[in-house]
Protein backbone atom coordinates (compact mmCIF):
# COMPACT_ATOMS: atom_id res chain seq x y z
CA UNK A 1 0.00 0.00 0.00
CA UNK A 2 1.87 3.26 -1.34
CA UNK A 3 -0.73 5.71 -0.29
CA UNK A 4 -3.33 5.81 2.39
CA UNK A 5 -6.95 4.47 1.61
CA UNK A 6 -10.57 4.86 2.90
CA UNK A 7 -10.51 2.06 5.73
CA UNK A 8 -14.05 0.19 3.28
CA UNK A 9 -11.68 0.21 0.68
CA UNK A 10 -8.88 -0.91 2.27
CA UNK A 11 -10.82 -3.72 3.75
CA UNK A 12 -12.32 -4.97 0.28
CA UNK A 13 -9.19 -4.72 -0.77
CA UNK A 14 -8.05 -7.51 1.44
CA UNK A 15 -11.05 -9.44 0.85
CA UNK A 16 -12.63 -8.84 3.70
CA UNK A 17 -16.22 -8.25 1.32
CA UNK A 18 -17.44 -5.83 -0.36
CA UNK A 19 -17.37 -2.44 0.64
CA UNK A 20 -21.03 -1.79 1.63
CA UNK A 21 -20.11 -4.95 4.36
CA UNK A 22 -16.78 -3.76 5.04
CA UNK A 23 -19.12 -0.26 5.70
CA UNK A 24 -21.23 -2.56 7.82
CA UNK A 25 -18.36 -4.04 9.94
CA UNK A 26 -16.86 -0.22 10.48
CA UNK A 27 -20.71 0.79 11.68
CA UNK A 28 -20.94 -2.09 14.09
CA UNK A 29 -18.02 -1.11 16.00
CA UNK A 30 -15.77 -4.31 14.90
CA UNK A 31 -13.40 -2.47 13.40
CA UNK A 32 -10.02 -1.08 14.83
CA UNK A 33 -6.97 0.56 13.87
CA UNK A 34 -4.33 1.06 15.63
CA UNK A 35 -6.30 -0.85 18.76
CA UNK A 36 -8.89 2.09 18.17
CA UNK A 37 -12.39 1.76 17.00
CA UNK A 38 -12.52 2.76 13.54
CA UNK A 39 -15.22 5.23 12.22
CA UNK A 40 -16.18 5.64 8.17
CA UNK A 41 -14.03 7.46 6.10
CA UNK A 42 -11.04 6.95 8.08
CA UNK A 43 -8.27 6.39 6.27
CA UNK A 44 -4.99 3.98 6.62
CA UNK A 45 -1.97 4.04 5.57
CA UNK A 46 1.65 1.70 5.52
CA UNK A 47 2.06 1.35 9.19
CA UNK A 48 -1.05 1.07 10.28
CA UNK A 49 -3.10 -1.71 11.83
CA UNK A 50 -6.22 -3.04 10.76
CA UNK A 51 -8.11 -5.35 12.32
CA UNK A 52 -11.81 -7.00 12.40
CA UNK A 53 -13.32 -8.95 15.56
CA UNK A 54 -9.23 -8.66 16.82
CA UNK A 55 -7.71 -10.41 13.74
CA UNK A 56 -5.12 -8.69 11.91
CA UNK A 57 -6.57 -7.89 8.09
CA UNK A 58 -3.23 -7.66 5.25
CA UNK A 59 -3.81 -6.72 1.67
CA UNK A 60 -2.70 -9.29 -0.58
CA UNK A 61 0.82 -9.49 -1.71
CA UNK A 62 -0.98 -9.89 -5.71
CA UNK A 63 -4.14 -9.94 -6.95
CA UNK A 64 -5.23 -13.35 -7.53
CA UNK A 65 -8.11 -14.41 -9.92
CA UNK A 66 -9.26 -17.96 -10.13
CA UNK A 67 -11.71 -19.60 -12.66
CA UNK A 68 -13.49 -22.67 -11.48
CA UNK A 69 -15.32 -25.13 -13.31
CA UNK A 70 -17.77 -25.33 -10.33
CA UNK A 71 -19.64 -29.06 -10.54
CA UNK A 72 -23.16 -30.00 -9.19
CA UNK A 73 -24.03 -30.53 -5.78
CA UNK A 74 -21.33 -27.92 -4.31
CA UNK A 75 -22.33 -25.05 -2.40
CA UNK A 76 -20.87 -21.96 -2.72
CA UNK A 77 -20.14 -20.99 0.44
CA UNK A 78 -16.68 -21.14 2.88
CA UNK A 79 -18.82 -22.43 5.85
CA UNK A 80 -21.92 -24.00 5.89
CA UNK A 81 -23.08 -27.31 8.63
CA UNK A 82 -25.94 -28.52 6.04
CA UNK A 83 -23.89 -28.60 2.71
CA UNK A 84 -22.11 -31.83 2.25
CA UNK A 85 -19.65 -30.43 -0.28
CA UNK A 86 -18.34 -27.03 -0.78
CA UNK A 87 -16.64 -25.32 -3.58
CA UNK A 88 -13.50 -24.08 -1.57
CA UNK A 89 -13.34 -27.81 -1.28
CA UNK A 90 -11.65 -28.07 -4.51
CA UNK A 91 -9.60 -24.83 -4.17
CA UNK A 92 -6.28 -24.02 -3.00
CA UNK A 93 -6.04 -22.41 0.91
CA UNK A 94 -5.27 -18.83 -0.50
CA UNK A 95 -5.84 -16.08 2.40
CA UNK A 96 -8.55 -14.14 1.39
CA UNK A 97 -10.20 -16.17 -1.55
CA UNK A 98 -13.59 -15.48 -1.93
CA UNK A 99 -16.14 -16.10 -5.02
CA UNK A 100 -17.71 -13.30 -7.18
CA UNK A 101 -20.89 -13.88 -7.36
CA UNK A 102 -22.57 -17.36 -6.94
CA UNK A 103 -24.00 -20.60 -8.32
CA UNK A 104 -26.30 -22.78 -6.30
CA UNK A 105 -25.97 -26.18 -5.67
CA UNK A 106 -27.53 -27.57 -8.39
CA UNK A 107 -25.59 -25.75 -10.85
CA UNK A 108 -22.63 -26.13 -13.28
CA UNK A 109 -20.11 -24.28 -14.68
CA UNK A 110 -17.90 -21.15 -14.77
CA UNK A 111 -17.60 -19.57 -11.20
CA UNK A 112 -14.40 -16.86 -10.35
CA UNK A 113 -12.48 -16.33 -7.15
CA UNK A 114 -10.41 -13.77 -5.92
CA UNK A 115 -8.67 -11.97 -3.34
CA UNK A 116 -9.46 -8.65 -4.27
CA UNK A 117 -12.61 -7.44 -2.55
CA UNK A 118 -12.80 -4.35 -5.08
CA UNK A 119 -12.59 -6.49 -7.94
CA UNK A 120 -15.69 -8.62 -6.60
CA UNK A 121 -17.62 -5.50 -5.58
CA UNK A 122 -17.34 -4.22 -9.74
CA UNK A 123 -18.39 -7.57 -11.13
CA UNK A 124 -20.86 -8.05 -9.03
CA UNK A 125 -22.82 -5.01 -8.53
CA UNK A 126 -25.85 -4.31 -10.65
CA UNK A 127 -24.64 -0.65 -11.53
CA UNK A 128 -21.77 -2.04 -13.56
CA UNK A 129 -23.86 -4.98 -15.30
CA UNK A 130 -21.25 -7.49 -15.98
CA UNK A 131 -23.20 -9.44 -18.41
CA UNK A 132 -23.31 -13.49 -17.63
CA UNK A 133 -24.11 -16.56 -20.12
CA UNK A 134 -25.35 -19.88 -19.35
CA UNK A 135 -26.61 -22.69 -21.42
CA UNK A 136 -29.57 -24.11 -19.95
CA UNK A 137 -31.63 -27.55 -20.84
CA UNK A 138 -35.48 -27.83 -20.32
CA UNK A 139 -37.81 -30.19 -19.36
CA UNK A 140 -39.58 -29.50 -22.60
CA UNK A 141 -37.02 -28.79 -24.80
CA UNK A 142 -35.72 -26.13 -26.86
CA UNK A 143 -36.79 -22.99 -26.00
CA UNK A 144 -38.97 -21.45 -29.59
CA UNK A 145 -37.95 -18.31 -30.99
CA UNK A 146 -41.37 -16.58 -29.27
CA UNK A 147 -40.18 -17.73 -25.89
CA UNK A 148 -36.86 -16.16 -26.41
CA UNK A 149 -38.11 -12.84 -27.21
CA UNK A 150 -40.90 -12.77 -24.30
CA UNK A 151 -37.53 -13.79 -22.20
CA UNK A 152 -35.75 -10.42 -23.91
CA UNK A 153 -38.97 -8.28 -23.33
CA UNK A 154 -39.26 -9.64 -19.33
CA UNK A 155 -41.21 -12.06 -17.33
CA UNK A 156 -42.51 -10.79 -13.62
CA UNK A 157 -41.06 -12.63 -10.60
CA UNK A 158 -41.99 -12.20 -7.39
CA UNK A 159 -39.21 -9.70 -6.56
CA UNK A 160 -39.42 -7.46 -9.56
CA UNK A 161 -39.41 -7.94 -13.67
CA UNK A 162 -36.34 -9.54 -15.02
CA UNK A 163 -35.37 -10.12 -18.63
CA UNK A 164 -32.29 -11.33 -20.70
CA UNK A 165 -29.93 -9.71 -22.94
CA UNK A 166 -29.83 -12.21 -24.93
CA UNK A 167 -31.84 -15.44 -25.87
CA UNK A 168 -30.79 -17.67 -28.61
CA UNK A 169 -32.66 -21.49 -28.82
CA UNK A 170 -30.34 -24.53 -28.98
CA UNK A 171 -30.72 -28.43 -28.43
CA UNK A 172 -32.51 -29.10 -25.31
CA UNK A 173 -32.84 -25.27 -24.47
CA UNK A 174 -31.15 -21.94 -25.45
CA UNK A 175 -28.22 -20.13 -24.75
CA UNK A 176 -29.64 -16.69 -22.42
CA UNK A 177 -27.09 -13.44 -21.27
CA UNK A 178 -28.53 -11.70 -18.62
CA UNK A 179 -26.78 -8.70 -16.70
CA UNK A 180 -27.51 -9.05 -13.10
CA UNK A 181 -27.67 -12.12 -11.07
CA UNK A 182 -30.31 -12.70 -8.42
CA UNK A 183 -30.93 -15.74 -6.34
CA UNK A 184 -32.03 -18.15 -8.81
CA UNK A 185 -33.04 -15.86 -11.57
CA UNK A 186 -32.48 -17.98 -14.65
CA UNK A 187 -34.20 -20.68 -13.17
CA UNK A 188 -37.41 -18.51 -12.09
CA UNK A 189 -37.53 -16.65 -15.43
CA UNK A 190 -37.46 -19.81 -17.28
CA UNK A 191 -40.29 -21.45 -14.67
CA UNK A 192 -42.78 -18.32 -15.55
CA UNK A 193 -42.53 -19.10 -19.11
CA UNK A 194 -43.69 -22.70 -18.99
CA UNK A 195 -39.84 -24.03 -19.50
CA UNK A 196 -38.64 -25.48 -15.91
CA UNK A 197 -34.49 -25.61 -16.31
CA UNK A 198 -33.65 -29.54 -15.82
CA UNK A 199 -29.82 -28.22 -16.36
CA UNK A 200 -27.73 -25.08 -16.08
CA UNK A 201 -24.02 -24.18 -16.87
CA UNK A 202 -22.39 -20.75 -16.71
CA UNK A 203 -20.28 -20.80 -19.54
CA UNK A 204 -18.89 -16.94 -19.33
CA UNK A 205 -18.56 -13.85 -17.46
CA UNK A 206 -17.43 -11.05 -18.90
CA UNK A 207 -14.88 -11.78 -21.36
CA UNK A 208 -13.77 -14.73 -19.40
CA UNK A 209 -14.83 -18.33 -20.91
CA UNK A 210 -15.17 -21.55 -19.42
CA UNK A 211 -14.10 -23.27 -22.46
CA UNK A 212 -12.48 -26.54 -21.85
CA UNK A 213 -12.02 -26.34 -17.72
CA UNK A 214 -13.20 -29.90 -16.68
CA UNK A 215 -15.53 -29.96 -14.04
CA UNK A 216 -13.86 -29.52 -10.55
CA UNK A 217 -10.91 -28.23 -11.85
CA UNK A 218 -9.59 -24.03 -11.31
CA UNK A 219 -7.29 -22.44 -13.25
CA UNK A 220 -5.66 -19.39 -12.55
CA UNK A 221 -6.40 -16.06 -15.05
CA UNK A 222 -3.69 -14.42 -16.93
CA UNK A 223 -2.36 -11.26 -16.60
CA UNK A 224 -4.22 -10.10 -20.10
CA UNK A 225 -7.42 -11.74 -18.75
CA UNK A 226 -7.36 -10.29 -15.34
CA UNK A 227 -6.86 -7.05 -17.43
CA UNK A 228 -10.07 -8.11 -19.06
CA UNK A 229 -11.85 -8.22 -16.18
CA UNK A 230 -10.66 -4.95 -14.84
CA UNK A 231 -12.01 -2.86 -17.62
CA UNK A 232 -15.21 -4.61 -17.27
CA UNK A 233 -15.09 -3.65 -14.03
CA UNK A 234 -14.37 0.37 -14.78
CA UNK A 235 -10.84 -0.34 -12.72
CA UNK A 236 -8.33 0.06 -15.43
Amino acid sequence: MEKPLRLQAFLARAGVGSRRKAEELIRQGRVRVNEEVAHLGQKVGPGDVVEVDGKRVELPQERIVLALHKPKGYTTTRFDPHAQKTVFDLLPPIPGLHPVGRLDRDSEGLLLFTNDGALTFRLTHPRHGVKKVYRVWTERGTLPEGVCQKLVQGVALEDGPARALFCRPAPGGAYLTLAEGRKREVRRMLKAVGYPVRRLLRVQVGPIQLGHLPPGRWRRLSEEEVAALLREGGLE
